[in-house]
This record gives structure tokens, sequence and C-alpha cells, in this order.
């Protein structure tokens, strides 16, 4: 297993590479040059040179050829790449705040929003499910899969808006915009677990049924084991490979924030510090969040496979 691990663990550098490499095609080479966007709107031509000189976007996007070989790697990608190796984000171009400090500020909001909808999504997913499939074929399963599938049908933006209105504008029972204590991140995360429950019951309620059909099942009825146990203790522990890795690999999002959330209530997120970023152009947050987002996504990756030899010991990682 150590072996394996450790093989997953260098493999972390060049897959956040790739990532950020394809990000910088996107916003570097294919958006253009973001001096344009530093200098604003009414910005001289003397102006923007000035600024594509001193960050270096008048040179190559990955090699410097005409230096060649003394500054072959002081192309603009070679260069992102040294500096985000070293940890130095860059500074927004927005704010002019260095970008680390953005994402140290914006981690925790997005936190109080997504692990408590993490949680709270995942047991009534998980519960309504074992329950839909114990009782397979009777009105309380269809009634469970019918409102899960309209749950999941309407747009969480419906959602959003109907809440808004409603709870926080009309009757006030939540607060609709900002982020200045706990009461703030009650209403999100309510709206997304109704949004996400529909999806999550019906994955889950297809992983029970799969096992509840299997003979140890059968067999431990017929020994008279109670039903709260045969849910529990053998369809939910045999059915651990496939949530663990719905589960696993989730994880990463909580960093990311969640994004219609964040930008509808005003919290500020990582999840709203992206879709601002993207708007404004400014690329050094994204070109941050994209790359810790790739490395805490092989990194997931790499806990599921160590949790699935928990989960099954026959499971061996080579």
């Amino acid at each position: 297993m150590a072996a394996y691990i450790f093989r997953r663990l260098i493999s972390v550098v060049p897959i956040s590479l790739g990532v950020l490499f394809v990000t910088f095609l996107l916003f570097r080479v294919i958006g253009g040059n973001p001096a344009y966007r530093i200098a604003g709107k009414n910005a001289t031509p003397e102006k923007i040179a000035q600024i594509t000189r001193d960050r270096g976007y008048d040179q190559p996007y990955f090699l410097n050829f005409k230096d060649f070989p003394q500054k072959l790697f002081q192309a603009q990608f070679p260069r992102l790449v040294r500096s985000i190796l070293r940890g130095d984000f860059g500074e927004s171009i927005t704010n002019k705040m260095r970008v680390s400090e953005l994402l140290r500020a914006g981690l925790l909001p997005s936190l109080c929003v997504t692990t408590p909808l993490f949680l709270l999504d995942l047991c009534l997913a998980v519960g309504v499910a074992l329950l839909a499939a114990y009782y397979r074929g009777t009105w309380i399963d269809r009634s469970l899969v019918v409102g899960a599938v309209m749950a999941m049908s309407v747009s969480e933006i419906v959602y959003i808006m109907i809440a808004q209105y409603w709870l926080a504008s009309e009757w006030r029972l939540f607060p609709v915009w900002g982020f200045e204590g706990p009461q703030y991140v009650v209403l999100p995360v309510l709206i997304g677990v109704v949004a996400g429950v529909g999806g999550g019951v019906r994955f889950y309620r297809t992983v029970m049924l799969d096992e509840i059909y299997q003979d140890y099942v059968r067999t431990a009825r017929a020994k008279g084991v109670s039903p709260p146990r045969v849910l529990f203790h053998h369809v939910l522990r045999n059915a651990l490979i496939p949530i663990l890795t719905n589960v696993i690999v989730a994880l990463p999002f909580l960093y990311t924030g969640s994004i219609l959330l964040e930008s509808f209530f005003g919290i500020p997120g990582l999840g709203r510090l992206l879709v601002t970023s993207i708007s404004n152009g400014d690329e050094d947050i994204i070109f941050a969040e994209t790359f810790i987002g790739a490395i805490l996504f092989v990194l997931a990756n790499t806990a599921t496979d160590i949790a699935y030899t928990w989960a099954d010991p026959r499971i061996r990682l080579k």
C-alpha cells in the first residue's frame, strides 16, 4: 500500500500542472493579453504597453526560443508554474490584494456553507434510501421516489428565489444577504439540502437495492434478525464502497464552495470569488483555485482507494 500511495502522491504534480495548463490556454492564450483588463477601459496604449512589459506578457507563452538557451524557460507559463510551486499565487487585478490572502479569507465562509450542507444531505439521502429500499414496492417506497424525483427536477435557482422571497423577505425568518453569523448560512444550507437530496436518494436507493436482494440478507431475515440490524449492520455495511466513492470524491468541492448559493446570498466564499474572478478576468485567482482544486481531487481519489481496503479487506492496493 505504501508504494501505491507514493505513486499516487507523485501523480499530483503532473495532473495539477495539466489542469493549470488547460486553464492557462483558456484564459491567457485564447483570452488575450491581461494588460487590457488590468489597465482598465480608459487606459492609453502607452499604459497597456508598460503593463505588458512589466508583467512579462510580451514574452512567448510556453518556451522562449528567441534567447535560446539562456532564457528558454523565461516564457509566461514556466514563470507561472515556478511562482505557484513556490506558493506565490500572484495578486488580484481587481482589489490589488494577494491571492493567498483572498483564498484564506474565503475558505471559512465556504466551509460554513458546504460542510453542514454536505453532512445533512448525506445523512438524509442515505436514511431515506435505506427506508425506500426496505419498503420497496410499497406506497412508502413509491412516495419517497416520487418526492425525490420532484425535488431533483426543480432548479436550485427556483428554490433560491422562492426561499428568498417568502422565508427571508416576506416572513423575515432568515437574513437574505451577507455573512455576519451562523444565522446567515441556515437558509442557504436548507436550500442546498432540498435541491440536492433527491439525486442522492435515487443513487443510494439503487445501491441499497443491489444489496438487499443478496442471499446474506435473506439469511439474516430467516434467522430473525431485526429490520434495523439488517439495514444498518448488513445492507449499509456491504454498500459502503459505492457510498465511499460518492462521498470522498465530493470532498474537494467543499473547498471550492457553492457558486450559486454564495452568489445569491452574498456569502464571501471561494465560490463567489471564482465567479467574480471569471467575470472580471482576474486570472491569478482562477489559476490558484483550479490548481488547488486539482490537487485536492487527486488526494480525494487516493483516499477513496484507501477507504476501499477498510470497507472490504479483500481489496488490495498494488
